[in-house]
This record gives structure tokens, C-alpha cells and sequence, in this order.
């Protein structure tokens, strides 16, 4: 579970919905100041939300580029029916070439559209590639890897799909944290971020877990349909991570012809961990689709 460093939205941020096709997703939206060089769609992984980027909102701002980061359907501020069938994997991607299209629709200029996708987002956002590859102008896959997640995560994985099918969320909570390791001092901790956790989850839908668990759990190497997709790729990830291997991380890009980074003290969650150097090279990477 991605831990967001704080919570107040930076000056040039504001919270609001995202009106699109497909229903209204709650988003943070940075801009920059004067004309942007780029639109960058932000997706979380399973159980996240857009606050998982808050870190990442003001340089990549500051480097030129509007950033958008999204709930998706079900997940905290944005609604979603209590129906599995509404979270299958097309279904989330469609829901991102929609995003795609309003903030297309909405651009001041002709700039590129570039989407990130963390962890199971990397798995939506590569869905949605495949489907319309025309929609971006790069892919980056955050801490996401080529197929199911490791053989632990999928055994913790289960039991957390097999607890939300006969108990409720505020039970699953307390037994998840349970099973966490221990956290840091609590003084470390920034203000009103265990709270927060807490009501994300208690404001996520149960069947959108329920089936995305199970897509993490099940999802086919797709690395081989994807590297025929003629888009900028880039593939970065921590030092280490409890999802997918680095080392697999390392052959996907290889696979996928993709720029490869691996940040420094990060973990599975790079964005949220060491936002700053990870926001370096993600701005190095669509400077270099976009130089002008």
C-alpha cells in the first residue's frame, strides 16, 4: 500500500472531477505556469488512489507538463457500482482511453499526452495502449511487471480477496494491518496519513479489490503484444520490490526496448518514497519524446 509523503495539494494543484465519456473520475490537476509541453496521466496500483502522486505534482509542473492523477472507478473519491463485472480489465482501460480523451479535448495546445501507470495501473495502462495506441505519446510502467505478481503476493493476495467476499471492509482493515510489519516511529509519520489510509479504504468499492486482486493474481505475459506497439516505453521501479522481482522488471524492459531506471532507496513505491529523483527522470524520459 503506497503511503503518500503528505497531503496538501501544492499551490499550483487543485482537486475537482474529470467529466469524460465514461463518467466523472475525481483527479488532482497540476499546471504549469504559461503554456504546457505536455499532459501526463497518472494511474494507481490496487488499493491507491491519485494521492499516491501527490509528491510528484509540483516539479513535474514546475518542469513544463500538466499532470493529472486519477482515481479510477471505484477506488476512494471516485464512485463505482457494486457489480464485479463493471472492474474487469477492459473496463478500466477503456476508462483511461476516456480520461485520455477529455484531457486531450481540454489541452491548450497540440502537446503530447504521456500516461504512467503504478503497479496494477501498469497492467490498466498497457490494456489501454494495446487498445489505442494513438491515444499517448509514451507509456511508462511504474514498479509493474510483465505478467502475475510474485508467488507470496499472490498468496497474500487471495486471502485478502477471500476475506472481502464474507466480511466488511472495516474487518478486512484491522486484519490487513495486522499482518503489516511494523511501521515507523510514529513521529515520523506525517500528520493525518493513517487516517487517511484508512478511510481510502473504507471509501474503495469491495468488488473493485475483489477483481483486481484476482487480474494481479491471473494477468498473462503480455510483454510480447506490447513491444509490437510502436510508442516510447520506459520502465522504473525501486531497488527492490515485494510485487514483481527486479530482475524481471530488468528483462521486461529489455523485452520491451524500453529506457530502463532504477531509483535509489525506493521501494515499490518510488513515487511516494523518493518522489524527487524519480520525478528527474520521468521528465529526462518526456523531454526526450518531446524535445522541442
Amino acid at each position: 500500500m503506497s503511503r503518500p509523503p503528505f497531503l496538501t495539494l501544492p499551490g499550483c494543484a487543485r482537486a475537482h472531477r474529470l467529466r469524460t465519456a465514461r463518467g466523472e473520475f475525481a483527479v488532482h490537476d497540476a499546471r504549469p505556469e504559461g503554456t504546457a509541453r505536455g499532459t501526463v496521466l497518472l494511474v494507481p496500483g490496487f488499493t491507491g488512489s491519485k494521492e499516491d502522486f501527490i509528491a510528484l505534482l509540483e516539479p513535474l509542473a514546475r518542469a513544463g507538463f500538466r499532470v493529472v492523477a486519477v482515481d479510477g472507478r471505484g477506488q476512494h473519491e471516485t464512485e463505482g457500482p457494486r457489480d464485479e463485472a463493471a472492474y474487469a480489465q477492459q473496463e478500466l482501460a477503456r476508462d483511461v482511453l476516456a480520461q485520455a480523451a477529455a484531457l486531450d479535448a481540454d489541452a491548450e495546445s497540440s502537446a503530447p499526452l504521456h500516461v504512467l501507470g503504478h503497479s496494477l495501473g501498469g497492467l490498466i495502462v498497457r490494456a489501454a495502449v494495446m487498445m489505442a495506441p494513438d491515444a499517448f505519446a509514451s507509456l511508462t510502467l511504474m514498479s509493474s511487471g510483465p505478467a502475475a505478481i510474485s508467488e507470496s503476493q499472490q498468496a497474500r493476495t487471495k486471502l485478502l480477496v477471500d476475506a472481502l467476499t464474507v466480511t466488511d471492509m472495516e474487518n478486512v482493515w484491522h486484519a490487513m494491518r495486522e499482518l503489516d510489519p511494523p511501521e515507523a516511529p510514529e513521529e515520523n509519520t506525517p500528520p493525518g496519513v493513517e487516517d487517511f489510509l484508512h478511510q481510502r479504504w473504507l471509501g474503495t468499492v469491495p468488488e473493485q479489490l475483489i477483481v483486481t486482486g484476482r487480474q494481479l493474481n491471473r494477468e498473462p505475459d503480455r510483454v510480447a503484444e506490447l513491444a509490437g506497439v510502436a510508442l516510447p516505453k520506459h520502465v522504473l521501479s525501486g531497488v527492490v520490490d515485494y510485487a514483481w522481482p527486479v530482475p524481471l522488471m530488468d528483462e521486461m524492459a529489455e523485452r520491451l526496448a524500453a529506457r530502463r531506471t532504477v531509483i535509489q532507496g525506493a521501494g515499490h513505491s518510488p513515487n511516494a518514497e523518493r518522489p524527487l529523483p524519480t520525478a528527474e527522470a520521468l521528465i529526462d524520459f518526456w523531454r526526450g519524446v518531446s524535445p522541442s
